[in-house]
């Protein structure tokens, strides 16, 4: 009797029965795959930073459109974005490949996405309308294809790995590629587009984005090519839509995580719409926003690690917790240095990164553990539903803020291109430090109801491990 039979026997098993699969979904990640992974979203970032920080800018002081209607183009692409992703996720959810559920939409989703990015930052001259309409259109589409690649790119570190901290690792890469792809959008996005405009704006941002794009093609090829989907339903109960959403909307953790997404995310649009005025109008150096950029997304680069082993220590939730009250109080503290004290201002935003970096990853991987929640209760994974259903909450915050940052623009008498009034100033002061901060240290009061601890998530892994041996 060899050693399988044994311990058949020993579980009253027949000898000879042969041993089942074994379960590699929570065998440790290896360094290929995880860095294969994180490279995917430096390519979402080329474009989701392109548009964070640069799309609204671009609208109103290289397209011309007015302030006003760039906002609300902002808000109406994000609501349709928000709209598609719900789509998108019942349907990755139901779909069956050789290379799994999520694989083949980063694979076939890759060349929309890259030809549409450059399709917004292109500009047609159609008259003030055309160009609003045009504006819309693109920008519509490009977050339809953003989602269609993002948002299954998104799903599959849920099932690359059952073990939590192996996902905060997982996320962990990820969010250090992200961040790189921040880091080269942020801080060479106006030095490529002087470079290959050559003193036009329109032209050098449209070339700048045709090399993001290509970029974009290759590392979402060698995503497809190094990752692999491990996690598979601890039951097979028939296809349901009604019955996940049921579950969805029961589920408290899921619910806690999409109002923290919302919130977050409008903090973090609003920031980053507005921080290229802070430079171009109240510092008075426009070119200077870039090195600001680069220093606060290396303090974010630096702090990531600390991701896993805090998480470790003192649980998702508390890490979150202090991450959003100490970052929180930086930013709102941005307010105060003078135009002149660029050193205040270079350290409280490093303080500002550095303090929040930590909880980017945990988000993520707490939202596949409250995927994991639902399969642990029912019986029922829809793993793609939960994350269409969390990006559709973060990107209406995105959307909201984007629109919010124009609409304040506006009200505080802002003009583009010209010397800005006390009151412009004070409102574009007021977008980069205490209205971000406020908001995101109310993140804080919502996370004390957040109820997977870390005593929770040993206990799901446990069981759904073994729910999946067994049905395996």
């Amino acid at each position: 009797m060899n050693a399988d039979d044994q311990a058949f026997a020993a579980a009253g098993t027949p000898p000879g029965t042969p041993a089942p699969k074994r379960n590699d979904a929570a065998s440790p990640l290896g360094f290929k795959e995880k860095l294969g992974y994180g490279l995917g979203d430096t390519a979402s970032h080329f474009v989701w930073d392109m548009v964070g920080f640069w799309l609204l800018f671009f609208y109103t002081d290289v397209y011309k459109i007015p302030a006003a209607a760039a906002g609300t183009i902002m808000l109406v692409a994000r609501f349709w974005d928000m709209a598609i992703d719900p789509v998108i996720g019942i349907v990755s959810d139901r779909t069956q490949t050789r290379w799994g559920k999520f694989r083949p939409y980063i694979l076939f989703g890759a060349v929309p996405y890259a030809v549409l990015s450059i399709l917004t930052f292109t500009t047609p001259n159609f008259g003030e309308t055309g160009k609003i309409l045009y504006a819309g259109a693109t920008y519509v589409l490009l977050m339809t294809a953003y989602a269609a690649v993002n948002l299954p790119y998104s799903s599959l570190a849920a099932v690359m790995s059952s073990d939590t901290y192996e996902r905060a690792g997982l996320n962990t890469y990820r969010f250090i590629c992200a961040f790189i792809g921040q880091f080269v959008v942020t801080g060479l996005a106006l030095t490529l587009a002087k470079y290959f405009g050559g003193g036009d704006k329109a032209m050098g941002f449209q070339y700048t984005v045709i090399v993001f794009g290509i970029l974009s093609l290759v590392f979402f090829f060698i995503t497809f090519m190094t990752t692999k989907e491990r996690v598979q339903p601890s039951t097979d109960l028939p296809s349901s839509l009604k019955e996940d959403l049921k579950n969805l909307v029961k589920n408290r953790p899921w619910i806690i995580l999409a109002c923290v997404g919302i919130i977050s995310f409008i903090m973090f649009a609003m920031q980053n719409a507005a921080i290229a005025y802070y430079f171009k109008y109240y510092i008075g150096k426009e070119d200077s926003v870039q090195l600001f950029n680069v220093i606060g997304t290396i303090a974010l680069i630096v702090a990531l690690p600390l991701s896993k082993p805090l998480a470790k220590a003192f649980g998702n939730r508390n890490v979150f917790i202090a991450s959003s009250l100490l970052s929180g109080l930086c930013f709102i503290a941005l307010y105060l240095p003078g135009e002149k004290d660029i050193v205040s201002i270079y350290v409280l935003n490093i303080l500002a990164k550095m303090a929040y970096a930590p909880a980017v990853p945990l988000l993520w991987t707490m939202i596949a553990d409250s995927s994991d929640y639902s399969e642990w209760k029912t019986g029922r994974r829809a793993t793609g539903l939960y994350f269409s259903a969390a990006t559709f909450a973060q990107k209406a915050g995105w959307g909201i803020g984007a629109a919010i940052a124009g609409w304040i623009l506006t009200v505080y008498q802002y003009v583009p291109n010209a010397a800005q009034t006390d009151t412009s100033i004070h409102g574009i002061k007021l977008l980069v430090s205490v209205i971000p901060g406020i908001l995101y240290m109310s993140c804080a009061v919502f996370m004390f109801f957040y109820t997977i601890d870390a005593k929770t998530t040993d206990l799901m892994k446990t069981d759904l491990d073994a729910r999946r041996a067994q049905a395996t």
